[in-house]
């Protein structure tokens, strides 16, 4: 703050860390609304509120984004204990209410009564689309197993629609460029994670999270199914459920003929470590990745198994049999634990040597500033590769 005018000083207290402004809650009980527990934060806010995630005019700010647990009704509220005014020459406080409402749809609450008249009526809500998957997770916290269930959706699911415009709201939250897509493509899939859990003696349904695949045309009469977005609640992270989620969808996927792979759009490196885990698993009881085999090598037969079978590219077969080729290798051992560190080698240094013979091509041909244009063009390439 040295070196700061008195009035850039008073007007720094006027900005707030959008990331701890925005609180979000997933609301079961009519208790959650004032129970601090139940609150989580943004992970990002930069898409709203640009890269600083700042929002000028306000102390003590807080933009109160609640949703009813199952239908994701919303309550949309503003507080803050005090804001700039006309004592401030030409300053004014950032539109935090036109911000959210970009990205929240309409027909939310403003107001908790009404909020609470609808929490009410969710008894009525039922998951969306056909039951995948059920499964069981034990609560230390609650002392008993928890279940969850698993449905695939469409837009022709009714009310289906206007949830998912309240759910790709976390997205905003949670994925670093996320983006919203356009649901009026019948390609996309959408595949959705529930927790039961009662309430008065009924059951009642909690979002816990979703995944949308974009369906592909594969040349002549195939589909490739690419996972976009993935989001788990923050909630529920950490229990395994997008373990659970994401080979639901691959076995969803490997019952049907006409799917060549599945693939994902831009990964991070948690979905990477995610889909190694659920991979290895699917691939573990294959016959070819028996450890007898892993120790031959790597093998076609084991890119054409993968894909025919669990319809895995080669790419990612390959990842696969280093990993159980790894756990199957006894590291203390010179002799393994030497073959199986060159056979990673080979596969890191295929590039290299692929860019050694192109460029033996291309000295035989070239003029030295074309050689020197190309040279260029592949250091750009090999960073790709390694990434």
């Amino acid at each position: 703050m040295a070196g700061l005018t008195a009035m850039e000083k008073k007007l720094a207290e006027y900005k707030c860390n959008t990331n701890e402004a925005i609180q979000l809650k997933l609301v079961r009980f009519p208790e959650d609304l004032e129970d601090e527990n139940t609150t989580f934060n943004p992970e990002y806010s930069h898409q709203v509120f640009g890269d600083d995630e700042v929002a000028f005019g306000y102390k003590g700010l807080k933009i109160l984004l609640y949703y009813i647990a199952g239908n994701l009704s919303t309550l949309f509220r503003i507080e803050y204990t005090s804001k700039v005014n006309e004592k401030f020459d030409c300053v004014e406080a950032d539109d935090v209410e036109s911000k959210i409402r970009e990205i929240i749809p309409p027909g939310f609450c403003t107001n908790t009564d009404d909020f609470v008249s609808l929490l009410e009526k969710e008894v009525n809500f039922k998951p969306f689309g056909m039951l995948l998957h059920t499964y069981s997770i034990h609560n230390e916290e609650a002392g008993e197993d928890i279940t969850y269930q698993i449905y695939k959706a469409d837009m022709t699911c009714p009310g289906f629609r206007e949830y998912h415009e309240r759910l790709q709201t976390f997205l905003m939250w949670f994925i670093e460029t996320a983006s919203f897509i356009d649901v009026d493509d019948e390609r996309w899939n959408y595949f959705l994670v529930f927790e039961k859990y009662n309430k008065d003696g009924a059951t009642l349904f909690a979002t816990v999270g979703y995944m949308t695949v974009y369906n592909y045309y594969v040349y002549p009469d195939k589909t490739r199914p690419r996972v976009s977005q993935m989001l788990i609640l923050p909630p529920f992270q950490g229990e395994g459920h997008g373990a659970q989620l994401l080979e639901t969808v691959h076995r969803y996927y490997m019952s049907s003929p006409t799917v060549l792979d599945i693939t994902a759009e831009d990964p991070s490196e948690n979905y990477v470590k995610l889909r190694d885990f659920v991979l290895v698993k699917l691939c573990q009881d294959l016959l070819c990745f028996s450890p007898v085999k892993l120790m031959q090598g790597f093998s076609q037969e084991m890119v054409t198994e993968a894909q025919q079978k669990l319809k895995i590219n080669k790419q990612h077969t390959r990842r696969v049999y280093e990993i159980l080729r790894l756990r199957a290798t006894n590291m203390g051992d010179a002799e393994q634990s030497r073959s199986y560190r060159l056979d990673v080698k080979r596969r890191l240094i295929g590039p290299y040597k692929k860019k050694q013979r192109e460029l033996a091509k291309m000295r035989r041909c070239l003029r030295p500033e074309e050689m020197t244009n190309q040279l260029n063009q592949i250091d750009l390439n090999l960073q790709q590769i390694m990434r």
